[in-house]
């Protein structure tokens, strides 16, 4: 690539970045009626390393049934990893489809779904090992009524099944792991045990892993699976409640491609409990729940 090429291509990055903020602003404007404001009891009480940990281990476990079921058609239990809390207290119930594997035409893709499942199985864990006796039990997910909810307020429609197919269950993905990888980084800061901080930061590059993977696969299938991640990435950044952040979808834009999202410094974005809360309960109230946690999460943050 000679000099100038360069010089053409990065002026077309600043474009893209410029272009990915501004449909932002008007896709939140759009729908600034989705977005509610919450105060999180992590807000109105002290916590601790264990609490934090606690927060994320509630949406590994999320993230876990999800692949474990697109890739085998069971639920973390009948795989053999424990959703029991530190105490003994049993795991809540998964709603989801009965048969529930999804039926994968790209051997590829079915061993990629097969990676995401072990690898969200570990972080459960290894979270679990870590907190010891303090660990949470899993909490009651829903798997079914909640990406018809989803798709609901991202204006894709009113019902979305994400074991459909290889192209659904990338979709479904998507609203969980750019989801994961802002979660974790502003968790982060939260932590003082420097060698949980040193683990929990060594689980958020693999979920950043796996948001790329996704992004691109999502970019690699068209430009219907484009528009569902731009209109996701607009809901989600409104049910936040946040303003400023880049939660963006994969796409084309001027003929160059936008895939991965960050910042003009190159940089990701990290979401307070609060807003992570809004998304996962699509609005529901602070410690009550809703949507992906139908009667809220475990733990001291919820």
């Amino acid at each position: 690539m000679t000099q100038e090429e360069m010089s053409s291509a990065m002026v077309a990055v600043e474009q893209r970045r410029s272009s990915r903020r501004s449909a932002l602003l008007m896709g939140g404007a759009a729908l600034a009626g989705l977005a509610l404001s919450r105060k999180a009891l992590a807000q109105t009480a002290t916590v601790g390393d264990n609490d934090v940990l606690n927060f994320v281990l509630n949406l590994e476990f999320l993230e876990a049934q999800y692949y474990t079921l697109a890739a085998t058609g069971m639920t973390l239990e009948q795989a053999g990893v424990s959703t029991k809390g530190g105490d003994g207290s049993a795991g809540g119930a998964v709603t989801v489809k009965a048969n529930a594997q999804v039926p994968f035409t790209t051997p590829l893709l079915k061993s990629f779904a097969a990676e995401l499942a072990a690898e969200e199985q570990n972080h459960v864990r290894s979270l679990q090992s870590q907190l010891g006796g303090a660990a949470v039990e899993q909490p009651a997910i829903d798997l079914l009524n909640s990406f018809n909810t989803m798709v609901q307020k991202a204006l894709l429609g009113s019902a979305f099944d994400p074991f459909a197919n290889e192209a659904n269950f990338l979709v479904g993905a998507y609203i969980f792991e750019d989801l994961g990888v802002t979660a974790y980084q502003g968790a982060l800061g939260l932590l003082s045990n420097k060698t949980y901080l040193d683990k929990a930061i060594a689980i958020h590059n693999v979920e950043a892993y796996h948001a790329g993977a996704i992004r691109l696969r999502i970019f690699q299938g068209g430009s219907n699976m484009q528009l569902a991640s731009q209109l996701i990435s607009a809901a989600r950044a409104a049910l936040s409640g946040a303003t400023g952040n880049d939660d963006v979808g994969v796409g084309l834009i001027g003929g160059a491609a936008s895939i991965v999202d960050n910042d003009e410094n190159g940089r990701t974005f990290a979401r307070t409990a609060a807003e992570v809360l809004n998304i996962v309960y699509a609005g529901g109230p602070a410690g009550t729940g809703g949507c992906f946690f139908p009667q809220g999460m475990k733990g001291t943050i919820r």
